[in-house]
């Protein structure tokens, strides 16, 4: 007889399970860095500048928080103060194998695809690049966290469709508990199908768990109102009562929603509430779930926020909010989408403070200096204290991994090329101090030496072999500002500005370009500018129902004296340029 060599399954529960499944949460927390305070009065500024360490300050003056980063990231570096105390967290992760993140940009009458960025293209590798385990995974992991930083009467929604719908479920058994499944909530699609040999799939799947059985739930607020013509047929006479008392009183208490949600159409090419971004969803389907899952005042998370619909949403219903978001664009389309809410409330554009050396780390880079210059194309020196590397005739200077360059820095890497006979220097730099590029010029006089700065992307952290991988480097915009002063009333207006990479255009896109400002989505302005935070106080936009941009802007000071303004601007890339003034 044959030998049985069938090994048992070593499996002691029941689970979904795949090659290299981990458990155990890497959790990285890192500071947080406010880069823009939005809607915050002058008197509420002085008041948290003025009470910044006390406790009483924190909970009056709360921020709406929107971060820009990888959501583990944030979600870690959340848990220290946020650890079960978000009411209600929707996600809408992507879930097509297909899926990419290219974004249609729209500049005046013109159109264009922009190509995702290297953190997406990595975003999308780690999702899909590797197969099912490695989405799996990350799933995992970022609903591990999640669960942790749900309050004890908190839910959460999960919204996916048939690609991945039951291998999430399972994963939300084993994380929340299948006692705390609540839903599994259908939303039916409206419009044409894509199927010509098949049903239809005409609809996703929105998973509803809770962290306990002590959660919120507004059943009457979802009532809905029976319409007439309901009261007079046959769903009423089941009970055999038809009598008129118990009619209205049915009417009265209204109707619950079921868990298949067919009367909230999708977005479509002309919906009010359009925003040219893939996966958008309607606003109607998240104020259900904000209304039914959280009261006024409570704190609700999006952490792919995307379009930015839950944070809207959950803003003009007086909830408090989160957002996250891995693409710089979404953040960019989030901010405008607040900033066009009448009365939004403040809020914080918040980045993650030292992410660039956690993520080098994580990527295994140990020679940072060496790893940036093979990404800038840029060979290696050696023998100077300032001057890193060469690039076809320019000199290469990298700024530290965790500082902005400043002033002090160009001048000493300058006066070492004064010394040695160099003319030309790139400095690369994460950030930098702010007016430096109004300084540069000057300071390149001074000793002879042309200097060019450029930023080292966010990208570049997302790289790990230099020679197979490239991103863009970006060069600093130019920006310049006319002012007058009258009295104590400042105007301000935008005199030129230029992209100093227009290659990364489209040609036929640059050659219908009729003017500078076309370049620019966004600016705003910080009268009164403290060498902090950089608080909006006016700011001029483009959307879809208003493309023009106000070139010109006004602002009455009730005191005399000395002040710094900054001017921040935003061009069509996501890209930010500043400029300081002392006024």
């Amino acid at each position: 007889m044959a030998k049985n060599n069938t090994k048992t399954n070593e499996v002691d529960q029941t689970g979904l399970y795949w090659p290299g499944k981990q458990t155990g949460v890497n959790r990285v927390v890192l500071p947080f860095q406010v880069v823009e305070t939005i809607n915050e009065s002058k008197a509420d500024r002085e008041k948290a500048q003025r009470d910044f360490f006390t406790k009483q300050a924190k909970d009056d003056l709360w921020r709406n928080k929107l971060i820009w980063g990888d959501n583990k990231y944030i979600m870690a570096s959340l848990l220290p103060e946020f650890a079960g105390k978000i009411n209600l967290i929707y996600i809408d992760p992507p879930f097509a194998t297909g899926a990419d993140f290219s974004i249609n940009i729209k500049l005046g009458d013109l159109e264009w695809t922009k190509e995702a960025s290297v953190i997406e293209e990595k975003a999308y590798r780690d999702t899909w690049g590797r197969g099912l385990d490695s989405y799996l995974q990350m799933m995992y992991d970022r609903l591990v966290l999640m669960r942790e930083l749900l309050a004890d009467n908190g839910s959460i929604y999960v919204h996916l469709d048939w690609h991945v719908g039951h291998y999430v479920k399972i994963i939300m058994d084993e994380i929340f508990g299948k006692e705390n499944c609540r839903n599994e909530i259908i939303w039916c699609y409206t419009g044409p199908s894509r199927q010509s040999k098949d049903f239809p799939d005409k609809h996703d799947v929105i998973l509803r768990y809770t962290k306990s059985e002590n959660y919120i739930f507004n059943i009457d607020i979802l009532r809905v109102p029976y319409k007439k013509s309901s009261l007079a047929t046959g769903r009423t006479t089941l009970t055999g009562r038809k009598d008129d008392e118990y009619l209205l009183e049915l009417d009265k208490r209204g109707k619950l929603p079921e868990d298949w949600w067919a009367d909230i159409a999708t977005i479509g090419y002309k919906h009010s509430e359009i925003l040219d971004f893939p996966t958008q969803k309607p606003e109607a389907l998240l104020e259900r779930i904000i209304k039914a899952s959280s009261n006024d005042g409570d704190l609700v998370a999006d952490l792919f926020c995307g379009s930015g619909t839950t944070l809207a949403v959950a803003e003009k219903l007086g909830r408090r909010w989160i957002g996250a978001d891995l693409s710089k664009f979404a953040i960019h389309t989030t901010r405008k989408r607040l900033l066009d809410i009448s009365g939004c409330k403040p809020f914080e554009v918040l980045n993650l403070g030292k992410y660039q050396k956690a993520k080098l780390k994580e990527n295994g880079v140990s020679r940072y200096i060496d790893f940036i210059l093979k990404l800038y194309r840029a060979e290696s020196l050696s023998g100077y204290m300032t001057l890193h590397g060469k690039k076809g005739g320019r000199m290469v200077h990298i700024g530290d991994v965790d500082s902005i360059v400043t002033e002090r820095e160009i001048r000493e890497t300058v006066k070492e090329c004064e010394v040695a006979g160099i003319r030309s220097v790139d400095v690369l730099g994460w950030d930098f101090e702010m007016g430096l590029h109004d300084l540069v010029d000057r300071i390149g006089d001074e000793y002879s030496v042309k200097i060019r700065l450029v930023q080292i992307p966010r990208e570049a952290l997302e790289v790990k072999d230099t020679s197979r991988e490239e991103v863009k480097f970006f060069d600093l915009n130019y920006l310049e500002i006319e002012h007058k002063l009258n009295g104590k009333t400042l105007t301000i207006a935008l005199k030129d500005f230029v992209i100093s990479n227009p290659e990364y255009l489209p040609e036929e896109v640059r050659e219908k370009i009729k003017k500078f400002t076309d370049y620019i989505d966004y600016w705003a302005v910080d009268f009164d500018y403290k060498d902090d935070t950089f608080h909006n106080m006016w700011q001029s936009f483009r959307t879809r129902k208003h493309p023009a941009l106000e070139t010109k802007c006004s602002y009455t000071y009730e005191k005399t004296g000395k002040y710094q303004v900054l001017i921040k601007v935003v061009d069509i890339f996501g890209n930010d340029t500043n400029k300081l003034m002392n006024i």
